[in-house]
């Protein structure tokens, strides 16, 4: 299969590259972190200015009216930069699914809005009390021409941010999707830190209030349907900027093996340094396979549930030995808080745990595969 870019895909590459280039510099990304929002608010706005954020919004909205491919190309850039901001959460969790199943209201208010940088929204996949992302154990039920929501989710991004974040739960006809304010009476945060400093959330809802304009598509019983879509949309943007983040370690890596000197030679030329190295590049390329051929497939509207299991898996487990491999090859350096490779190595093992690390997806893999078989054997 052919991924490569086309000449859009390609422009769109290079005009972020060049922003983040430019913007996200190491004292930048010092400042940010010493920050408790871990957000770059000069960032955002230069994204917006780009019309960057408004990448899935549709055309009429003030957006671009792009896909899940382009939304990957531009999360690998933000992979490669470590660029601190909550793109994947706004443009994939949150707008990505109103554009497609929201109703015009809800289209109009929150998709303009995202596009032109004014309103940060998110998703709460990870439920507190089910495994299951499409089969929520919080509850919504209808009070006259409002919705009563119960329970608690985990691990939340950027809900401190956020105007609305999407929260999935069951009702007496199925699962909804609701918009909730995360500031609304009812709704208590409980803050947690990831490795690389990014904080996140755990949303508690007790007898939270949410008007009937709120539920997503107006229709309480498709939320399963929709978040199985949304989940594989969600899983693939988690690789891409996997694969940047790795991307960029391999290349500082291997700046670094050509130019460190030991016993009068440059350590690039050790046998042994090589091997290592291939070992990453043979991982990177079998991370960025896997994962365009899901998102290709997503692009497509076929299924690839599949398919962004094991672009998961790659993710975890080539990243894991990536990072690893980076930092051990710098050695005492790799530590040392003000080269970059350190954050790198944060990233790749944050988003190697993101949506399941390799074992879950192995899991998922079997049980689908028990289910249904080996489908592409038939």
């Amino acid at each position: 299969m052919d991924f490569r870019f086309s000449e859009d895909q390609t422009a769109l590459r290079d005009l972020a590259r060049e922003i983040l280039e430019k913007e996200v510099t190491a004292e930048r990304l010092k400042e940010i972190e010493r920050d408790p929002d871990w957000f770059d608010r000069g960032l955002w706005a230069r994204l917006a200015e780009a019309n960057l954020l408004g990448l899935l919004v549709p055309e009429d909205l003030g957006g671009m009216g792009l896909g899940i491919e382009e939304a990957c190309v531009l999360l690998h850039e933000i992979g490669r930069a470590v660029a601190p901001v909550p793109l994947a959460p706004a443009i994939v969790l949150a707008s990505l699914p109103i554009a497609e199943f929201g109703t015009d209201e809800q289209r109009r208010a929150w998709l303009g809005p995202l596009a032109s940088g004014e309103a940060i929204l998110t998703s709460a996949l990870l439920d507190g009390g089910s495994s299951d992302p499409c089969a929520p154990a919080t509850t919504a039920k209808r009070e006259g021409d409002a919705w009563i929501l119960e329970g608690e989710k985990r691990l939340v991004p950027a809900v401190h941010l956020s105007r609305r974040v999407l929260v999935p739960a069951a009702t007496d006809q199925g699962v909804g999707i609701f918009l909730v304010d995360p500031k609304a009476d009812g709704i208590s945060l409980t803050r947690q830190r990831t490795s690389r400093g990014e904080p996140l959330f755990g949303v508690r809802i007790a007898g939270a209030r949410v008007g009937a304009s709120e539920l997503l598509g107006g229709d309480p019983r498709s939320g399963a349907r929709m978040l199985r879509w949304l989940h594989d949309r969600a899983t693939v943007a988690v690789c891409a900027t996997q694969i940047g983040v790795c991307e960029r370690a391999i290349e500082i890596t291997a700046g670094y093996a050509r130019e460190r000197v030991q016993f009068g030679v440059p350590i690039g030329s050790f046998q042994a340094v090589q091997h290592r190295m291939a070992d990453c590049l043979i991982d990177l390329e079998s991370m960025r396979w896997t994962a365009w051929r899901a998102i290709s497939r997503l692009a497509r509207g076929l299924p690839a549930a599949r398919e962004a299991a094991v672009a998961k898996f790659w993710a975890a487990e080539g990243g894991a030995r990536i990072a690893s491999a980076s930092q051990h090859l710098h050695a005492g350096l790799g530590v040392d808080l003000d080269y970059p490779i350190h954050r790198y190595f944060l990233w790749s093992k944050s988003l190697e745990l993101e949506l399941g690390a390799a074992t879950a997806q192995l899991v998922r893999l079997g049980g689908d595969m028990a289910r249904t078989g080996p489908r592409e054997l038939r």
